[in-house]
């Protein structure tokens, strides 16, 4: 199983009612409080499927049940954090703001970054270790790499700065892939095209994550299409952009 849901949509619906947080998060801090809501009733983190225990805002992996091993940073392994699937310097970068001052100066002044960096499409809770790992690197695949995180089938190639996710959850990732990039009109490589393309097809969408959407959607106010089947990728796709203002679509 990708990782564990409580299905009660209804239940969701009244969380985010009643911390009236019933739109779209206008900021990572929200993005963060909105995402908890929907993935803690039952989940499991992303890239490892660890159980999660949550208490208040801190969530906390089990990792005797899925066979973690601290790679080298014993306080993050021991954490959830929020993980952008698309890295912020992949969406980042794309901005003149971060041309100009980076990550903080795109927070400060680009409402545009400020949404893709608080979609709640893109957002995984992820073992901390894991997430500072991953860092910013592109996905790929690594048959000669080894693991480095016990049981968790995650492989990263600090050398290459690349990762390769386990094979249950490629197609989630490609399918959250061509989301941004359709919504916010950002750019995928050819290779990186090809690559998730592979992945979609041979991860199709399953009941959970068809779910998950749905849930997601009472938020977002519109589902990721990808998922739902009502958009489909294809080599050289035009991003339609529509999370952008119109002077810039």
């Amino acid at each position: 199983m990708k990782y564990r849901i409580l299905t009660v949509i209804t239940v969701i619906v009244l969380i985010l009612t009643s911390l009236q947080l019933n739109a779209a998060p206008s900021s990572f801090n929200q993005a963060k409080v909105m995402a908890q809501a929907i993935y803690a009733p039952q989940s499991n983190s992303f890239y490892c499927n660890c159980p999660i225990q949550w208490q208040g805002k801190k969530g906390i992996p089990d990792l005797a049940a899925c066979g973690y091993q601290v790679r080298k940073n014993t306080n993050r392994a021991n954490r959830i954090e929020w993980e952008h699937v698309m890295p912020a310097h992949h969406f980042g970068h794309q901005r003149q703001c971060w041309q100009n001052g980076g990550r903080k100066n795109c927070i400060k002044n680009d409402a545009v970054f400020k949404s893709m960096e608080a979609d709640l499409y893109n957002l995984k809770p992820a073992i901390g270790e894991v997430n500072g790992d991953r860092s910013n690197y592109q996905f790929t695949m690594l048959p000669s790499t080894s693991v480095q995180h016990g049981a968790c089938p995650v492989k990263i190639d600090f050398k290459q700065r690349s990762i390769e996710p386990a094979a249950v959850i490629r197609g989630d990732i490609a399918r959250i892939y061509f989301y941004m990039a359709d919504k916010y009109a950002l750019t995928l490589s050819r290779q990186q095209q090809q690559l998730f393309m592979a992945w979609h097809n041979q991860d199709p969408v399953d009941a959970n994550e068809r779910e998950l959407n749905q849930q997601l959607a009472i938020a977002m106010d519109h589902d990721n299409p990808f998922v739902s089947g009502l958009r489909e990728w294809h080599l050289g796709y035009q991003p339609r952009g529509y999370g952008l203002p119109a002077a810039e679509r």
